[in-house]
C-alpha cells in the first residue's frame, strides 16, 4: 500500500528518529554518570560537546526530535480524525516543511560558535 510513497518514508523516518532519540538518551545517562568520577572527568567529558563533530551530531538529534514530534502529531491525526488517512500525504509534506523551518534557526545557534557567528552565547562568563 505504501510502497515508495510518503507513508512508507514517514514510517521509516519515524522509526529511525525514534532509535536516534533512544541512543541519545543512553549517551545522556552515561554523560551524567561521569559525575560519579569527579568534576574533572565530568568537565572533560562535557567539553566534547563544544567540538564541531559533536555539534553536527547535536544538529542531527535536533532534526530527529523535531521530525519525530511533528510526525507523532500527524499519526495522532490519522488515527483519530476521520479524514486523516485521506490527507496523510499532505500532512507528511507539512511535517517535513515544519521540521525544516524549525530546524534552520536552531542549526544557526548550534553551529554558529564553530564558525564564529554571533549567536548571543556568553563565553567565559558575563
Amino acid at each position: 500500500m505504501y510502497r515508495g510513497q510518503s507513508g512508507m518514508w514517514s514510517w521509516l523516518l519515524h522509526r529511525i528518529t525514534g532509535l536516534g532519540v533512544l541512543l541519545f538518551l543512553l549517551i545522556h545517562v552515561v554523560d551524567i554518570g561521569l559525575l560519579n568520577f569527579g568534576s574533572k572527568v565530568y568537565n572533560e567529558g562535557i567539553s566534547l560537546f563544544g567540538t564541531a563533530a559533536v555539534r553536527v551530531l547535536s544538529m542531527a538529534l535536533i532534526g530527529g526530535l523535531l521530525y519525530h514530534s511533528f510526525n507523532g502529531v500527524r499519526i495522532i491525526l490519522i488515527d483519530f480524525w476521520p479524514k486523516g488517512a485521506r490527507y496523510q500525504g499532505v500532512m507528511f509534506a507539512i511535517v517535513m516543511a515544519l521540521t525544516i523551518v524549525s530546524f534552520l534557526p536552531m542549526a544557526y545557534f548550534v553551529m554558529g560558535p564553530v564558525f564564529g557567528w554571533p549567536t548571543g552565547n556568553l563565553r567565559g562568563g558575563a
